[in-house]
């Protein structure tokens, strides 16, 4: 689960350098880039829960269609994008603006289910840029997001990555990931309060 294994915004591991606070707790650690909150929650028997927040301007329609529309992708997330919103279907995304829907560097990532303008369960193909121990463990990685609309138009979401396991191996990709989804995290937020689409 979109950069991010989210997992989705979740699904190619970038490495990006920027500047974000760590703050160690017993059971989890909290990573703060400019507006997004991670924790890597380990309260759990043998896993870990990548949580990402954050709280946008704009009411919860402009949020959820950014989310699960074609348009939306495409402005924020990826250079291509096919969405078949339902239980069962599918949102088919290429960071490739010259590649295409189908070909070898294009990402699936399947719609569990959702409810209209309240949460969307989504599960990532793991693809052949992922470490070999991720891909024995594919059939257990989720990106659950919930989408609340707060007072006066503001939004806010809350994603779950689940299925990692407490191990050393995904507690140091977790850093990757966490960079990865925050920078595409900030572009969502940058168009969807501002109307500018992140250049791909």
């Amino acid at each position: 689960m979109n950069r991010i294994i989210n997992i989705n915004i979740l699904t190619v591991v970038l490495v990006f350098a920027l500047s974000f606070s760590v703050a160690f707790g017993q059971n989890e650690t909290s990573v703060k880039q400019n507006r997004i909150v991670s924790t890597i929650d380990s309260t759990y028997n043998n896993e870990i829960v990548l949580i990402q927040e954050f709280t946008v301007n704009v009411p919860l329609d402009s949020v959820w269609n950014a989310y699960t529309t074609k348009k939306g992708w495409e402005s924020w997330a990826v250079a291509i994008a096919e969405i078949d919103l339902k239980v069962g279907g599918y949102i088919k995304t290429n960071y490739n603006a010259n590649g295409k829907i189908g070909d070898n560097t294009t990402i699936v990532t399947h719609i569990i289910n959702y409810v209209p303008k309240r949460l969307i369960t989504l599960q990532a193909e793991i693809t052949e840029n992922f470490p070999e121990f991720m891909k024995k463990e594919a059939k257990d990685f989720y990106n659950v997001i919930y989408f609340e609309e707060k007072e006066n138009g503001v939004t806010n979401v809350k994603s779950y990555g689940i299925g990692y396991k407490n191990t050393e191996k995904y507690l140091s990709l977790m850093k990757y990931f966490i960079q990865a989804n925050e920078m595409s995290l900030m572009n969502l937020i940058n168009y969807l309060e501002t109307g500018e689409k992140t250049k791909h």
